[in-house]
């Protein structure tokens, strides 16, 4: 497995699959980044660099735990970029990952030539997830057998009474079937300590974040699941009118991994926009 070297001295791993243009994708999490698969199939049109986040999968835990924070974890996107020797990259992030890769643009556009927000996480930007949002996205699953149960586990993690998120597991998938149990199974983070301090104080500057977007003329793809929990529709649109130049897509039946629920629709869309002129 190759690696970098972040610039704090951290060793870095990430995978490489596929051929063609290079397309860094940053996984969410933070988890170890085999949760992303091959996207599926994307890795059939371009050749995915996936980088674990540092401390996570095959990546070394730093030294400093300070800096499992958000907005240093851009840092470690630089370092891969020039570990590449690519003067501009095209960037594909999946849900926390998206505040990384967000942070990352709004710092450094020149050197991204597309950016894809997979069902991403809007906490850089400061936009917020109420659990009315939630509720109603939740309530059109209402006919799924397993909706009782993972609806009340919602209700009190909502209510701040219960914290059972396995039960609430079902709504982060389209089709909650054997894959998708399977996939919830492998993909939890290995690294509650780089989880907890994602998030720590001075991860995020949102009025910052968000002017800088404004300026920045990227062409982004926003990509949300109709299902979608943690990521809703109307959050994801929100965030699409922060980029003078975004295309937002709401894919049908898809929950937070939308690569899982419908491969094919998933690739035709993030390939057709990774495309020159797409």
């Amino acid at each position: 497995m190759p690696t970098f070297t972040a610039p704090d001295g951290t060793l870095l791993a990430y995978r490489v699959l596929g051929d063609g243009d290079p397309l860094v994708c940053v996984p969410g999490g933070p988890a170890d980044s085999l949760y992303l698969g091959d996207l599926g199939g994307l890795s059939a049109h371009r050749r995915l660099i996936v980088p674990d986040l540092r401390g996570t999968g095959r990546s070394a835990v730093p030294e400093d735990a300070s800096s499992y924070r958000c907005d240093r974890l851009a840092e470690d996107v630089e370092a891969l970029r020039e570990h590449l020797g690519l003067a501009v990259m095209d960037l594909l992030a999946h849900s926390a990952g998206a505040n990384i890769a967000t942070q990352y643009a709004a710092r450094r556009p020149a050197n991204v030539g597309r950016l894809a927000l997979i069902t991403p996480g809007t906490r850089a930007v400061g936009i917020p997830i109420t659990g009315e949002t939630r509720r109603e996205l939740a309530r059109l699953r209402r006919k799924e057998p397993w909706f009782p149960s993972a609806f009340a586990a919602l209700e009190a993690v909502n209510d701040g009474t219960g914290s059972d998120w396995e039960a609430i597991a079902p709504f982060r998938y389209g089709r909650w079937d054997t894959a998708a149990r399977r996939h919830h199974a492998a993909g939890r983070p290995d690294n509650m300590q780089a989880v907890t301090l994602f998030a720590a104080e001075g991860a995020f500057d949102p009025q910052g974040t968000r002017a800088a977007l404004a300026a920045c003329e990227v062409p982004v793809l926003l990509l949300a699941g109709e299902f979608d929990l943690n990521s809703p529709p109307p959050a994801v649109t929100e965030f699409g009118r922060l980029f003078p130049d975004s295309t937002l897509v709401v894919q049908p039946g898809a929950g937070h991994y939308p690569w899982l629920d419908d491969a094919a629709r998933f690739v035709a869309t993030t390939s057709a926009f990774l495309r020159p002129g797409g």
